[in-house]
Parts: structure tokens; C-alpha cells; sequence
């Protein structure tokens, strides 16, 4: 079970089947995240990527604070369909775009096809190392971030990140956040061995 925080459903709760095996993002986290990203962005006029959707916590907290463009892929069935009875039930189907399928396999199937404000990620906590810089990587090199954006990766805090367009982590107990802006070209490189 998790709460919608904020916006047109706050104090909303959301409960899964028994049967799920999820792990939605906590609310201290989840208030945390929301409030830095909406120091950043209007709500109302981004579009966001969620990856490793999960039953929708992050998702329906977008939804719930005017978030108009929302695409989310997962790969468990039994997940996608109660993504897809909640957005039903809360009013949210025009808005959230639920996608059937591995995260890595729908990265690379399309890229380039459109750019986000947010991308967020929430990968299963064992998931290796070495993945979550695939997903990066598949991210940032195939234009899924505007200009403007930002992907957030959720991660074990135990795990750190090295990497040329990590702009910040924050840490809320066992849970991370790291945030990592787009590519700028081909420059990117050579300006952060300068400095």
C-alpha cells in the first residue's frame, strides 16, 4: 500500500493485492523528491518517463499534482493492469501512458523518439551495478532527457554513483536519489575533465 501526498488526490491510499511483490518509494522519500522537483518544474506543463513503474507510486503522484504526460513501463503484467485500473478509477487514464515491457528493451526500441522533463527510475534494488549504468547511459545517449530535464535514478544508498553528469544524490535513510542532467553534445566530456 502507499499514499498520494499531494494534489488533486492527497491522503489518497492505493492498495495492491496481497500477491504483489513491490516495494513502493516511502512517503518521507517521496515528499523529499517531489519537493525538490517541484522547485524545478510546472507540473502541469512536463512529461514524465517512469521506468520500473511498479503499481504507480511515483506515477499517480505526478498524476495527482497536474502532470498531464506520463509514460510508464513495466514489465510484470499482473502491474500494468492495476496501473491501468487506477489511472481508470482515479480519472487518469488521458494521462498515463502504461507500457508493457522490459525498461531496457524499451529504451532501446524507442529511442529518439521523444524527449521528457523527468525521467525516473526505480530498478529493483538488487539489480546490479553494472545495470544501472546501462540504464543511464541508454538514457542520457539517446535523447530521452530535453534539455531542460533530468533523469532520477532510486537507488540503495550504500550504492554510489560515478559519473560525468551526476549533479547531486540525496540520501533519505537507505534510500537514495541521484539526479543526472542530459548530455550536452559532444563537449560534455572535455568540460568535466577540466574541472
Amino acid at each position: 500500500m502507499y499514499r498520494i501526498i499531494a494534489g488533486k488526490w492527497k491522503a489518497k491510499k492505493i492498495a495492491a493485492p496481497k500477491n504483489f511483490d513491490v516495494r513502493p518509494t516511502t512517503d518521507f522519500a517521496k515528499e523529499a523528491l517531489f519537493s525538490i522537483l517541484e522547485n524545478t518544474y510546472d507540473m502541469q506543463s512536463i512529461s514524465v518517463l517512469d521506468l520500473f513503474a511498479g503499481i504507480g507510486s511515483i506515477t499517480f503522484e505526478f498524476a495527482s499534482r497536474g502532470c498531464q504526460d506520463i509514460t510508464s513501463v513495466e514489465m510484470n503484467p499482473k502491474h500494468t493492469s492495476f496501473l491501468n485500473s487506477t489511472a481508470s478509477e482515479l480519472g487518469f487514464s488521458l494521462l498515463v501512458s502504461v507500457q508493457r515491457g522490459d525498461t531496457f528493451d524499451w529504451l532501446k526500441k524507442f529511442r529518439n523518439k521523444k524527449s521528457y522533463e523527468i525521467v525516473f527510475s526505480d530498478a529493483p534494488f538488487e539489480m546490479e551495478e553494472k545495470k544501472y549504468h546501462e540504464l543511464i547511459s541508454l538514457v542520457l545517449n539517446n535523447k530521452y532527457l530535453k534539455e531542460n530535464g533530468v533523469l532520477v535514478v532510486e537507488h540503495q544508498s550504500r550504492m554510489k554513483f560515478d559519473h560525468p553528469n551526476l549533479i547531486d544524490t540525496r540520501k533519505y535513510g537507505n534510500v537514495s536519489f541521484s539526479f543526472f542532467e542530459p548530455n550536452k553534445g559532444e563537449i560534455t566530456e572535455i568540460q568535466n575533465q577540466e574541472v
